[in-house]
């Protein structure tokens, strides 16, 4: 009843909220993109996406069929797996931006290793901006991370989304003072934009707050110390959106490959792609 290619399509447009990104990742042109889903949508009888010039989101139904595709295809992955009888070895250096910590990541790298099981694989999670730079100075083969900002286009696209300012529930930004922001230390790409975007509006800030952890932010802002900025989907419980601030602007994580792809690297960037929809959502 479900094609596997249409659920692929249907994931990658899931995590990119766009159908020309999600053509670009999967080397096909937009207007195959929309036949694939229109045919998702037959398929199941529902909607699937809200969709105007600006925007594509989910509907609920969309939601729904995140779980179902997910399954579909890693059952296709696997059986795929068993009898071409391919084994990969090696070691394999990844590194993971914080972000990812409270998400299911550790789902897709369980899954890999089970698939993999000799593949020597080394996690790194730090930073984005620490991430970069280990890339560059050839200490990571592949790096899941935010891009620095607007114009970059390094990497492969894994999913899209938007900047908040998160506090504890009940805190107010009192215009009349600096804003108390609780930050990664530099070079965290998140810290940088928070500060520019205050800075451009004449908005005055101090820090409140910083750590190296987000573990560490998130006691701060459940605290009351301040807000900090966060990725929209990936709120984590506790926290919610403050308002009466300047907007943050748009958020890309990709995948970033140091050096020559290796089987080990592709395969490992395969299983991040087909399960980005678990790293857009908190664990």
């Amino acid at each position: 009843m479900y094609d596997p290619v249409q659920l692929r399509t249907f994931l990658t447009v899931a995590q990119t909220l766009s159908f020309t990104q999600a053509a670009g990742r999967l080397g096909v042109r937009q207007s195959t993109v929309s036949q694939h889903v229109r045919r998702l949508e037959e398929a199941t009888g529902r909607p699937l996406f809200f969709r105007d010039t600006h925007s594509v989101e989910l509907t609920e139904d969309g939601e729904a069929l995140l779980g179902f595709a997910r399954t579909i295809l890693e059952a296709h992955e696997r059986a795929a797996a068993f009898f071409t009888g391919t084994r990969l070895r090696g070691r394999l250096r990844f590194g993971a931006s914080e972000d990812f910590v409270l998400t299911r990541l550790p789902e897709v790298l369980e899954g890999f290793r089970h698939e993999h099981p000799e593949v020597d694989l080394e996690l790194s999670v730090e930073l984005s901006g620490v991430l970069h730079e280990r890339l560059d100075a050839g200490r990571l083969d592949l790096v899941l991370a935010k891009r620095r900002g607007p114009g970059d286009e390094r990497g492969r696209l894994v999913w899209r989304d938007r900047m908040v300012w998160i506090g504890a529930e009940g805190l107010r930004v009192d215009p009349e003072r600096p804003v108390p922001l609780i930050v990664f230390p530099p070079p965290g790409i998140t810290r940088a934009r928070a500060l520019e975007v205050l800075e451009r509006e004449g908005r005055a800030w101090r820090i409140a707050c910083t750590s190296g952890s987000l573990s560490g932010l998130i006691a701060a802002a459940r605290a009351g110390l301040g807000v900090m900025a966060h990725t929209r989907g990936l709120i984590p419980p506790g926290l919610v959106r403050v308002g009466g601030l300047p907007e943050l602007g748009p958020v890309e994580f990709a995948l970033l490959q140091g050096g020559r792809p290796t089987p080990a690297s592709e395969a490992l960037a395969a299983a991040v792609l087909s399960g980005g929809d678990r790293l857009s959502r908190p664990a």
